[in-house]
């Protein structure tokens, strides 16, 4: 049991009240798991990078006569998000950004390179096999959970070809303004610590636009 005088311990992504047998971790048990589950979706060879290498270069036309009208002789050019996200400097550098920054606290060892492909595989695994122990000992866990999130988001957004969601800006009634979209599951307000679930955050009044 807690102390009543003391603060409620929270997960820092949720953020759920922890409970007995989350004592002393990060986050809680479910946000370990959705992490995991989006790190698990990025790699091997039917893994959502793997799927958007094959995308790097679009589809010819529906004839499959290999020149683009206006360009003839030439390709289709490549999808440029997509090699964005495939190159070095993309998704490879994100997952090894963060391997690098674990091994400071002495829960990862950096890999040894090797094809993009080869290096996604070996910081994913990295990142999942130390996950546990990170939840009681990364305090950045929430900045981490956001961006391995976002990067799963984005590539299954583009191999599946739905839209991003519309940023809403809405008003917490301390006045911070907060962006939200149809699939948020819920915030809590970064100045005064309100929590809203999605229902509450799809009530929230919107924020007027301010004049350019």
């Amino acid at each position: 049991m807690y102390d009543d005088d003391a603060p409620v311990p929270r997960c820092v992504i949720c953020p759920r009240q922890l409970l007995d047998h989350e004592s002393g971790r990060f986050i809680c048990l479910p946000c370990e798991h959705r992490i995991d589950a989006d790190l698990r979706q990025l790699a091997g060879p039917a893994g959502l990078y793997a799927r958007l290498c094959l995308r790097v270069q679009p589809e010819r036309s529906a004839a499959n006569h290999g020149a683009v009208s206006g360009t003839p002789g030439r390709g289709v050019p490549p999808n440029l998000e997509v090699l964005s996200l495939t190159s070095n400097g993309g998704i490879v550098s994100t997952l090894e950004t963060w391997v690098e920054d674990w091994s400071t606290y002495g829960l990862a060892v950096q890999g040894a390179g090797g094809r993009l492909q080869h290096r996604v595989d070996t910081a994913v695994i990295t990142l999942r096999r130390n996950l546990t122990r990170a939840a009681s000992r990364h305090p950045a866990l929430d900045e981490f959970g956001k961006e391995i999130y976002k990067v799963r988001s984005q590539a299954e957004a583009i191999i599946t070809g739905e839209k991003k969601p519309i940023p809403i800006p809405v008003v917490c009634p301390c006045g911070t303004v907060t962006s939200v979209t149809l699939n948020t599951d819920g915030f809590e307000c970064r100045n005064c610590g309100a929590e809203y679930g999605h229902r509450a955050a799809m009530h929230l009044p919107m924020a007027e636009r301010r004049a350019a």
